[in-house]
């Protein structure tokens, strides 16, 4: 009896090693859910003085383009610029039929920890629970929510979405159409959009100012520089595993607030608390210069490497959690609003750093592609650019086909 008591915990712990360093039992223990975003926006905060949002029940339906395809999908809303708790009543996804209708049948009831409505604390988010759905690649997806009527000063939105999206008075969450829908043209309280992918599959965040958003491309038609990016992606077998999350901001600056906190500020929600994210294009630093170097009005004076410190940043934050870093060099800007001398000499500063800095794993020359060969302080007509400082449709084209595919392949 006294040996069978001493051989009982030696074949325990025998038992026990086998199980922690044999290969076989680790790939038998379950592994973690490998969630990737397919579709991103960078909410900022919106006083809501004109009581738009929370003065009656309504109905939220907002059309997202997303960019990788998978079996199961989850959204992500945002409070995180709310003065007070959010109430999401009723939540569901389907596959858009265009405009702002769905097809009932092919609709998905989302919920949150189990529950059908959700409260988000003001400064928070919430990530609903999975459902099983079909999402193709590159194919538009209508996120509905009923938001009841609830006090809210502030509210948690993406004020450009270059997307028609809908709203109106009452609960339609459930109906193929909104009565009486009103157009809005931005992103209240939707963050993001997750699919559940294989392990081999990531995002890439391209993270920017009004060039990277898309102002001045064609509204509905999803032809922004990250969208050619994603359709490249998706047309060629050795990227078809990653997808691309929009996170520009119009008028967002490197280092000091504008619209939406600064790139530095915001760069913990934006791209490290991404699903999946492995890799960052990183196109800003335009805003700062102009409105440093405004011959009219020059506030918030910036140098040159005062930009570049703060770029670094950027790159040794995400290089500290596995992100490869690309730069983008900086568009062309002379004969816009507040262009100056002195400030295209930052521009060309700055993008001499990008082009042959070692803190960055690559850059993207989207200076070259769109500038003028005759005068390369301006963009080329090929661009299409009507203000001198965003591309139109062709030139974001340039800029999406620019990009070489093989920064994330590995090669």
């Amino acid at each position: 009896m006294a040996l069978r008591f001493r051989t009982l915990p030696c074949l325990a712990l025998l038992l026990f090693s086998l199980f922690c360093f044999n290969p076989n039992f680790a790939a038998a223990a379950s592994q973690p859910d490998h969630w990737v975003g397919t579709w991103a926006t960078s909410p900022v905060a919106l006083r809501n003085a004109n009581d738009k949002f929370g003065a009656a029940d309504t109905t939220f339906r907002e059309i997202v383009h997303v960019s990788l395809g998978g079996n199961s999908v989850r959204i992500i809303v945002s409070n995180e610029f709310g003065l007070d708790s959010l109430t999401i009543g009723v939540a569901s996804i389907a596959p858009s039929a265009g405009g702002d209708a769905i097809d009932p049948a092919s609709a998905q009831a989302l919920t949150f920890s189990g529950r059908t409505t959700v409260t988000v604390p003001a400064g928070a988010l919430a990530v609903s629970d999975p459902v099983s759905m079909k999402v193709a690649p590159l194919s538009d997806l209508a996120v509905s929510l009923f938001v009841p009527q609830q006090p809210m000063r502030q509210v948690s939105l993406h004020n450009f979405a270059d997307q028609t999206n809908y709203m109106a008075t009452g609960d339609f969450v459930s109906d193929k159409t909104l009565d009486s829908a009103e157009k809005i043209y931005s992103w209240p309280f939707l963050k993001g959009v997750d699919v559940m992918a294989n392990g081999k599959s990531a995002a890439i965040v391209a993270f920017g100012d009004s060039i990277t958003d898309g102002a001045h491309s064609t509204r509905d038609a999803n032809q922004r520089w990250p969208d050619v990016l994603a359709q490249r992606l998706q047309s060629n077998k050795k990227t078809a595993q990653l997808g691309v999350l929009n996170e520009g901001i119009g008028g967002n600056r490197v280092l000091h607030d504008n619209t939406g906190p600064s790139a530095l500020a915001r760069f913990d929600r934006d791209v490290l608390a991404q699903a999946g994210v492995k890799y960052l294009i990183i196109l800003e630093s335009i805003n700062d210069i102009g409105h440093a170097y405004d011959l009219k009005r020059p506030y918030d004076v910036v140098t040159a490497d005062d930009l570049i410190a703060g770029l670094s940043q950027l790159a040794t934050r995400a290089h500290t959690h596995g992100i490869k870093v690309y730069g983008a060099t900086l568009t062309p800007y002379m004969g816009c609003g507040y262009s100056s001398a002195a400030g295209e000499k930052v521009r060309e500063a700055v993008n001499q750093w990008i082009r042959t800095t070692n803190q960055l794993d690559g850059f993207i020359d989207f200076d070259k592609v769109t500038r003028d060969s005759a005068d390369p302080q301006t963009f080329s007509e090929a661009t299409g650019s009507t203000d001198h400082l965003h591309p139109g449709d062709s030139g974001y084209k340039l800029m999406g086909n620019a990009i070489d595919l093989k920064l994330f392949t590995g090669k």
